[in-house]
């Protein structure tokens, strides 16, 4: 039996495994290293030994101090309790103060709201009274432009007649004047014929005088030839015998001249007869022209009364070219200076217009800008008393309520600051005004234009004038 249990024994111990230390099993350590293990595991057992009592006695000061703790925390909920009260008695005073600071808020944007009110009023009174101004100013202007218009055209008519009379005046002037250069014309056809009659007759003279003094020549070559035959043949009388030779041929001489002037005698009748006939002829004319004597002296007559008419007519034509170049002078004159007059009105109505414009403009940034501050104004307030609410609300002691009522005191005066620089624009726009008023004014009295209807108003009579009635 006994040999069974050793076995069994055995058996055990070899399905046991053996411990491990540095990677070396116990069985396989030395002496000298089972002792280095067993004081290194000593030194740990101390160890753990030492941070057990640190960790028991760190366990124990926590203890203390949560007891004590414990006590304080009973004390603190104790002063809670009683800060509690406190606070509430507080907030049922400060609710109170809240209460009354709202009225008087309320009051301070119910008189702010009344005077923005009646600013607003007081703007759109004076811009319609402004506008309705401008308008009637304008419409009388209108009415001088349009009278002033009726004057050109009445003008220009008148103009339009005289040039027109004149023009027709001219016309039969001309006429007159045709008429007389006509009439001096044929007086210088008949003066012109007379000269020629006259010249006619002294040429007629010329040639009678011509033939007669022919004749005369003709008479004595006549004589003194017969003179000389009566010598020759009382020579040839004496010297018969020694000059019969030379007697004919001084008879055939003689009978040629003989032939020579018998041929110059039927010359000589003819040239007579023809002057004859232009004597008779320039008789005939010289009595049809004395019978035109009278008629030609009333011609002359007329034609000196023409000339001294066309005289007179030139120097009246004259003058009233003259006149009617001043006339063209001054209508020109008048054109211009109507011109002038009309750009100074467009210019006027312009700046009238511009200033008009410019002050609407300004009126209505003016007030967007007021609503835009108020609007802003309005939103702060609200922010502003929600943020004392809630400061009230949320208050735990005086001092909180005091700074509330001091962030009050800042709104209000803020509120004040604000309506002071409204009124400092205001009275920097009506001071704006007053200059372009007086600006204005100037500048009509430097153009000599009347002042006693000037329809604008200073900004002390606009804002002093009752508000207009709806």
């Amino acid at each position: 039996m006994a040999p069974k249990s050793k076995s069994k024994k055995a058996g055990k111990g070899k399905g046991k495994s053996p411990a491990v230390v540095d990677g070396h099993s116990t069985e396989e350590m030395s002496k000298d290293q089972l002792e280095q293990h067993i004081v290194r595991l000593r030194e740990e057992l101390e160890r753990e030994r030492e941070e057990r009592s640190y960790f028991q006695l760190e366990t124990n000061k926590i203890q203390g101090l949560w007891e004590v703790s414990r006590v304080e925390l009973e004390r603190e909920k104790d002063k809670l309790r009683v800060g509690q009260r406190e606070r509430e008695e507080a907030e049922e005073r400060h609710r109170v103060e809240i209460s009354v600071y709202k009225q008087k808020l309320k009051h301070v944007l119910s008189e702010q709201h009344q005077n923005v009110s009646e600013l607003k009023m007081d703007a759109a009174a004076a811009a319609s009274l402004l506008q309705r101004q401008n308008t009637e100013s304008e419409l009388g202007l209108r009415t001088d432009t349009q009278g002033l218009q009726a004057d050109g055209r009445e003008k220009r008519l008148r103009d339009d007649n005289c040039i027109e009379e004149l023009t027709l005046k001219h016309q039969v002037e001309l006429m007159e004047l045709t008429n007389d250069f006509d009439r001096r014309v044929r007086g210088l056809e008949v003066k012109h014929h007379k000269k020629m009659q006259v010249m006619m007759e002294a040429e007629g003279r010329k040639r009678r005088s011509e033939v007669n003094e022919l004749e005369d020549r003709m008479n004595r070559r006549v004589a003194s030839l017969m003179e000389e035959h009566a010598r020759a043949l009382r020579g040839a009388e004496e010297y018969h015998c020694g000059v019969q030779s030379k007697i004919l041929t001084d008879q055939k001489v003689l009978e040629e001249e003989a032939a020579e002037v018998q041929k110059q005698l039927l010359r000589a009748d003819h040239q007579l007869s023809v002057a004859q006939q232009e004597n008779r002829r320039l008789r005939e004319s010289l009595q049809e022209n004395q019978q035109k004597l009278p008629e030609l002296r009333l011609q002359l007559q007329d034609y000196n009364r023409a000339r001294a008419q066309m005289v007179t007519s030139r120097a009246r034509v004259k003058v009233v070219e003259e006149e009617l170049r001043d006339l063209t002078v001054e209508h020109e004159l008048l054109l211009q200076a109507f011109e002038k007059v009309q750009q100074e009105r467009d210019e006027l109505l312009r700046r009238q217009m511009d200033a008009i414009l410019d002050l609407q403009q300004k009126s209505g940034l003016k007030e967007l800008l007021l609503e835009r501050k108020l609007a802003a104004l309005t939103q702060t307030v609200e922010k502003k008393e929600a943020q004392l609410c809630a400061v009230l609300s949320t208050a735990a002691d005086q001092e909180a309520g005091c700074s509330a009522a001091n962030k009050l005191q800042e709104i209000l005066v803020s509120k004040q600051n604000t309506i002071g620089s409204l009124q400092q624009d205001l009275a920097r726009e009506c001071q704006e005004y007053d200059q372009l008023l007086t600006t204005c004014a100037e500048r009509l009295s430097a153009r000599g234009v009347p002042l006693y209807d000037f329809p604008f108003r200073t900004s002390q009579q606009i804002l002093n004038a009752p508000p207009a009635k709806n």
